[in-house]
């Protein structure tokens, strides 16, 4: 027995489909277009006050680290271990952040999964 469909019913839905896919193409065309621009951006951020500076790329790569020459002490190098650890943690997550930021402005309030720091919609 043949299963009829109500007259109207069925039509336009490979239309719409195609223009879903084409849509999440397009989405998908700018999220890689915008992680390009993200990963080759470079931020510099400053801890202990201004006397460690951190140089770092969207991929999370320390590109430099500066040193005043003033606070090296060598009876005290826990402080300036931990002026550095506190400066590499604040630039991973100032990049982690303007990633998440960025992309969330490109998809509004979509989420994929696999995109660091956005929730998944499984």
């Amino acid at each position: 027995m043949k299963a009829r469909l109500p007259q109207g019913m069925g039509k336009g839905i490979p239309t719409n489909m195609n223009q879903m896919v084409r849509q999440a193409q397009k989405l998908q065309e700018e999220m890689d277009a915008l992680q390009e621009d993200l990963d080759a951006r470079e931020y510099e951020i400053a801890s202990g006050g201004g006397v460690c500076k951190i140089k770092i790329n969207g991929k999370r790569e320390v590109l430099s680290v500066e040193i005043d020459p003033q606070i090296v002490d060598p009876d005290d190098i826990e402080t300036l271990q931990d002026i550095i650890v506190a400066g590499v943690n604040e630039a991973i997550k100032r990049v982690d952040e303007t990633n998440k930021n960025e992309m969330q402005k490109l998809s509004g309030e979509m989420s994929f999964p696999g995109v660091a720091g956005m929730p998944s919609l499984f």
